[in-house]
């Protein structure tokens, strides 16, 4: 099993930047790939980024592209998502995911079997 602790999220303004990061503790790092959801309230959990175990292979769900960045360092068994260009819209509780294997391509919450506590992260305008 893995343990998934996320941290970053936070209060900012419309246009500003955040960098969440997910650490994981457990099993081996490397052999989980990984992905960002975010869930706003009253809505269904959403696919954000994913990449792959050695994050050669990444992701990004339409909404976020060219705003949010995901990578990840096998080293320090941590997993980052860079948001930049902020908007209301982003404000949202955000989790990290672990999977041993995607089943399809990652971007469904079915697809993963670890989740973190989740980050709120809060952007006014």
């Amino acid at each position: 099993q893995v343990q998934l602790v996320e941290s970053g999220g936070g209060l900012v303004q419309s246009g500003g930047s955040l960098r969440l990061s997910c650490a994981a503790s457990g099993r081996t790092f490397s052999s989980y790939a990984m992905g960002w959801f975010r869930q706003a309230p009253g809505k269904e959990r959403e696919f954000i980024a994913r990449i792959n175990r050695s994050g050669g292979s990444t992701a990004h769900a339409e909404s976020v592209s060219g705003r949010f960045t995901i990578s990840r360092d096998n080293a320090k068994n941590t997993v980052y998502l860079q948001m930049n260009s902020l908007k209301p819209e982003d404000t949202a509780v955000y989790y990290c995911a672990a999977a041993s294997l995607w089943q399809l391509r990652g971007t469904l919450p079915s697809e993963y079997a670890y989740w973190g506590q989740g980050t709120q992260v809060t952007v006014s305008s």
